[in-house]
């Protein structure tokens, strides 16, 4: 049996318009989230059979393919559920989000200052890539972290709860070449609700990270 599995779309493929159009949606999870899918399963196959035969030649290439298809999963499973059609806007304590509004004013001196770095952030990455808030676990801060492909500048330990898909296949066939005018439009579906959950759950995991016995 594989050990991931591609989840299912929490929406239909229309249910973000007119940020992300339905053929980008069905394109981006039925194909290229799907194919990370099997690039982590069928790495950790070859990685049982390396073990087996005892050959580790291509040990650093198998672990790369591990990382690079597994976070590919990962990133986009949180994705998903981070856009709703009917998100967007700020994070308030009158929708139930206060604590999450508050960390991220305490960790970036304003929601505004927040969204400039996060869009730059998403929007300047070299190539492929990602913008993410994250939890960062020792400081028990939010920080922005710059995905490169789908490993990078990444503090570890840190747990994403927000992520912006800047990879071309994100938005070309909309976009064309307007990276920037994605990432800004990709506020206005942002699931607040399922950020302050992530939040929350991060939080609640924050002695994970053992940095002493």
């Amino acid at each position: 049996m594989a050990t991931y599995t591609l989840p299912e779309l929490p929406y239909d493929y229309a249910a973000l318009e007119p940020v992300i159009n339905p053929q980008i949606v069905e394109l981006h999870h039925d194909k290229h989230h799907a194919a990370y899918v099997k690039g982590a399963n069928d790495t950790l196959e070859q990685l049982e059979e390396a073990r087996e035969k005892g050959a580790w030649g291509s040990i650093n290439g198998l672990q790369k393919n591990l990382a690079f298809h597994l976070s590919g999963h990962i990133l986009h499973s949180i994705y998903w559920h981070n856009m709703t059609g009917d998100g967007g806007g700020e994070p308030l304590a009158a929708d139930g989000v206060g604590d999450l509004a508050d960390a991220i004013t305490e960790s970036f001196g304003s929601f505004a200052g927040f969204k400039a770095q996060l869009t730059k952030a998403a929007a300047t990455t070299q190539g492929s890539g990602w913008g993410v808030l994250a939890y960062e676990p020792v400081s028990g801060r939010l920080i922005v972290e710059q995905v490169y492909d789908h490993q990078g500048n990444v503090g570890q330990g840190s747990t994403p709860v927000l992520v912006f898909d800047a990879w071309e296949h994100a938005f070309y066939l909309q976009y064309k070449n307007q990276k920037v005018d994605f990432i800004d439009a990709m506020w206005a579906v942002v699931n607040w609700q399922d950020v302050a959950r992530r939040y929350a759950a991060a939080k609640e995991r924050a002695d994970v990270l053992l940095l002493a016995p």
